[in-house]
């Protein structure tokens, strides 16, 4: 059973950090390429950071410079980090896993920046 398990969300003021962390379970983590995708009220997921097997990443541009994502095999966890937040960087953040042909979901964590 393939389990994705975010944590880290909450309420930060504009500016402010925050820290995600996704344990993975139920796959071979090394293998797979991990992203973090939001979603805000009434709009789209998108995605936010990737990491593929083997530690290149992308951005979306609205990130840049400001969030970097991570992993660690030896502990099955992917991590963003998000500095200089913004109030439209609220949303929900999922975890993501994919190899060609399967992928699986993380539950999501609420991420709100307001002052």
């Amino acid at each position: 059973q393939v389990q994705l398990v975010e944590s880290g969300g909450g309420l930060v003021q504009p500016g402010g950090s925050l820290r995600l962390s996704c344990a993975a379970s139920g796959i071979i983590f090394s293998i797979y390429a991990m992203g973090w995708y939001r979603q805000a009220p009434g709009k789209q997921r998108e995605l936010v950071a990737r990491i593929s097997s083997g530690g290149r990443t992308n951005y979306a541009d609205s990130v840049k410079g400001r969030f970097t994502i991570s992993r660690d095999n030896a502990k099955n966890t992917v991590y963003l980090q998000m500095n200089s937040l913004k109030p439209e960087d609220t949303a929900v953040y999922y975890c993501h896993a994919a190899l060609p042909g399967r992928d699986y979901w993380g539950q999501g964590t609420q991420v709100t920046v307001s002052s």
